[in-house]
């Protein structure tokens, strides 16, 4: 134990920050509302907090789109508020760490202002400028994330300049020794006010091909799927020199010492894992979001894992997500019952765990009416929005469940009353207590540092052990609707003891056979 870092022996909590917590009744959650919830965290038993952006932005994106990389959006408060939340995290032991987003900006950047001013611009190199195409038309076939082509004409250069995102969000290029340069100031600026670390958004994406190549059209696209479907993004993504981008991105960051550089990456295992860079000199944690994306079983979840140990480099450290802004949340992927059984796995799994808020309650998610819709991808593409797992977070059983004093930006859970920290907090089989549970025994170095060894993955049951200085704790999860048994695993006396059941009803000793419930998880000490 001695020799983990902070974000290797830690439990991350994701905070959208639109609703976590509103302290000035605007409906839109704050750095003050978060600050107020401090203690709440500390409480839960997490670690470090990363907070998605804040920065000035004119939301085409909702913060995605960033017009400043140093300062607050007013929305959300002021330097002087962060300053004073840092301060109360640090004083409390927790962490604080940024979404930072450089593979592109808003429209509305002062840079990209200058840019598009003219073809001479000093800063015309600073985003991705190509002239049409022979005969006319987009440079290349590359789509846009949101909907439709990644490219967006400018009458007054007669050029075409790269969206990923929306054409709100032009890419930097970060072929530009002054854009990585400027970037990485951005780094250096927020650690000098103390944050610990970064979640780089979509990172993968950062450089793109040389030669502007098509992308190869994906064989598997249906018609209905969205339009990013249509093609393989090999060319305008994960490029095999990005790794040095990283490593410079890395290199800041050990400038000021203990800080955390996290990837977002959805990519396969094998592509996901180069992320750690060149003798681990990348991103310390390439965020590994293949629970998120996995079935629901047995055989594939025991597949998923012992693959991504298996890639793993030497001495790169493993994590696990199971929800965040961008995907259904977990209780609504696989069932509130379901639900607890995978917080177990997340936090018995070996290597860093990143919650997303309201998942330590079963929020689902909230049916948005198409009225009420803010996410612009759910404009350009009806039935892809994100709004539903954006919903404010659910503190107790007032009009707007605590999060604010006035109308919640986007709407609370139709059970928002019973489905709150208040209420569950007082019932001591609730999935907060049992998130609190397993923090708590997520303490003993066993979870923390131990090794991971499978054992089972046989019908409904998913089954594997934690290793460390001869002692053996199971974990045993059902993941079907129906009662399993489970042979205790030969090592010595087959005998163990019940440490927790997720339904919180019983513990005590284990001998030879552990059966479980319908939807149970259960860890178990082993003699």
């Amino acid at each position: 134990m001695a020799d983990l870092a902070w974000w290797q022996s830690g439990i991350f909590y994701q905070v959208y920050p639109r609703s976590f917590q509103d302290s000035d009744g605007d409906g839109v959650g704050d750095l003050d509302g978060i600050r107020r919830r401090l203690g709440y965290l500390k409480a839960l038993g997490v670690d470090a907090v990363w907070i998605s952006p804040i920065f000035p932005s004119p939301m085409a994106d909702f913060g995605y789109d960033v017009s400043d990389y140093c300062d607050i959006h007013p929305l959300f408060g002021d330097l002087a508020g962060f300053d004073r939340l840092v301060a109360e995290a640090h004083a409390l032991g927790l962490k604080i760490v940024l979404d930072f987003v450089p593979n592109h900006t808003s429209d509305a950047h002062p840079w990209f202002g200058e840019s598009r001013s003219s073809r001479e611009n000093p800063k015309r190199d600073w985003y991705v400028w190509r002239d049409p195409a022979p005969g006319g038309g987009p440079p290349n076939n590359w789509m846009s994330n949101f909907g439709g082509p990644a490219w967006a004409y400018d009458e007054a250069s007669g050029q075409y300049y790269y969206h990923a995102f929306l054409t709100e969000q032009p890419d930097l290029n970060w072929r530009n020794p002054q854009v990585r340069a400027a970037m990485n100031d951005v780094l250096r600026f927020w650690m000098r006010r103390g944050v610990d670390g970064f979640r780089v958004d979509v990172i993968w994406h950062l450089l793109k091909d040389r030669d502007f190549r098509d992308d190869p059209l994906n064989p598997d696209y249906r018609e209905g799927e969205a339009d990013i479907r249509r093609v393989l993004q090999t060319r305008s993504t994960d490029q095999p020199d990005v790794h040095g981008v990283v490593a410079e991105l890395r290199a800041t960051l050990e400038e000021f010492g203990d800080r955390v550089l996290i990837g977002e990456i959805y990519l396969p295992v094998d592509r996901l894992v180069a992320y750690y860079g060149r003798d681990l000199g990348g991103a310390h944690l390439p965020f590994n979001f293949h629970l998120i994306l996995a079935e629901w079983n047995a055989r594939g979840l025991a597949r998923l894992i012992d693959a991504y140990e298996a890639a793993l480099p030497e001495g790169g450290w493993p994590n696990w997500v199971l929800g965040n802004h961008d995907q259904p949340r977990v209780a609504t992927r696989i069932g509130p019952r379901q639900a607890r059984v995978a917080a177990m796995l997340l936090l018995t799994l070996r290597g860093t765990p990143t919650m997303y808020y309201g998942d330590e309650i079963a929020l689902e998610n909230v049916p948005v009416p198409t009225a009420q819709a803010q996410d612009p991808w759910e404009r350009n593409e009806p039935g892809l929005g994100r709004d539903p797992e954006r919903t404010p977070m659910q503190w107790d059983e007032g009009g707007a469940a605590g999060f604010t004093n006035g109308r919640p930006w986007l709407p609370l859970s139709a059970d928002h009353d019973a489905r709150n920290v208040a209420v569950l907090d007082g019932d001591p089989r609730s999935i907060l207590s049992l998130y609190r549970r397993l923090i708590a025994l997520r303490q003993d170095p066993i979870l923390r540092a131990g090794a991971y060894h499978a054992v089972e993955a046989a019908g409904d049951i998913l089954a594997y052990e934690r290793r460390l200085d001869g002692r053996r704790w199971l974990v045993a999860l059902n993941l079907g609707p129906g009662e399993q048994s489970l042979a205790l695993p030969e090592h010595g006396a087959p005998t163990g003891e019940l440490l927790l059941s997720t339904f919180m009803d019983r513990a005590g000793p284990v001998a030879e056979t552990l059966r479980l419930r319908p939807d149970e998880g259960a860890l178990v000490r082993l003699a």
